[in-house]
């Protein structure tokens, strides 16, 4: 298993991630907060999140429909940092980050400078169709840029056949293939999801990458009913729907699921 996963997350057994999706941000489409309310309302979900027992915080800016692919203007990446930077310091566990659509460089950006632990990569391998257009595969750049700006301690986890995207392009290639593609091109671990938000991921195909030498993070659909069956086959899991009022993305964090998750979580564990 990758040594900066076990770092990233302090050698805790199969973490729990909670995603705060922070408002809609300046310049977007659906925005109509101030900077000072988004970071009020985004602390807000990550303390709620946190005292009920997850493990660490993945920001993500859901709300900036629709996405620019591959990149994101000043505005998002400053926002980003600050928000990013204030939950960090304010809970002191595991924070991570994800820019859409696939803007991985700006999101290494936001870590480095926000002093965050990991980033979330869609379009690390292999080329895809999603609603933002035909992403292609941006591991070699993405590494170095890393490199090149001293962030080697940011883990870059990256989601393989992602969600919400048409894989035509790859369809003779079998899962192991995405993986093997992954772990060659020095990820830090494979996420791994349903076709789309909330939906759970295939277990047998969880089951054919068992044993390949990286961390496997289960990025949707898990759920306080599923995830028994999910807690051997992977090594963390990221919950966003689940954990809101109503299982809906869109809302606040409902403190009473997080809850229940997180004992049944602790149960598996002993």
């Amino acid at each position: 298993m990758s040594s900066l996963f076990k770092t990233v997350f302090d050698n805790q057994l199969k973490p729990v991630i909670a995603m705060v999706h922070v408002p809609a941000l300046p310049g977007t489409p659906l925005n109509k907060l101030k900077p000072r309310e988004i970071l009020k309302q985004s602390l807000q979900d990550a303390r709620i999140l946190v005292e009920n027992g997850v493990d660490a915080i993945l920001i993500e800016n859901m709300h900036d429909v629709p996405y620019l692919k591959r990149k994101a203007g000043p505005e998002v990446v400053s926002m980003m940092s600050l928000i990013g930077h204030a939950i960090k310091q304010e809970f002191g566990l595991p924070v991570g980050i994800q820019i859409l659509a696939g803007a991985n460089k700006e999101a290494l950006a936001v870590a480095h400078t926000a002093g965050l632990d990991f980033i979330r990569a869609e379009g690390f391998v292999f080329a895809h169709t999603a609603d933002e257009g035909i992403m292609g595969s941006d591991a070699g750049e993405l590494l170095r840029y890393r490199k090149q700006i001293g962030a080697e301690n940011i883990a870059v986890f990256t989601d393989i056949r992602k969600k919400h995207a048409s894989h035509a392009l790859t369809s003779d290639l079998d899962i192991r293939e995405h993986v093997s593609a992954a772990r060659f091109f020095l990820s830090d671990g494979v996420i791994i999801t349903g076709e789309h938000t909330g939906i759970q991921p295939d277990v047998e195909e969880l089951r054919v990458i068992q044993n390949m030498d990286i961390p496997i993070l289960i990025g949707s659909g898990l759920t306080v009913d599923n995830i028994e069956t999910f807690f051997p086959l992977a090594d963390a899991f990221i919950i966003g729907s689940y954990f809101k009022y109503e299982g809906k993305w869109q809302n606040a964090p409902d403190p009473d699921r997080v809850k229940a998750f997180m004992n049944k979580v602790k149960a598996l564990r002993s």
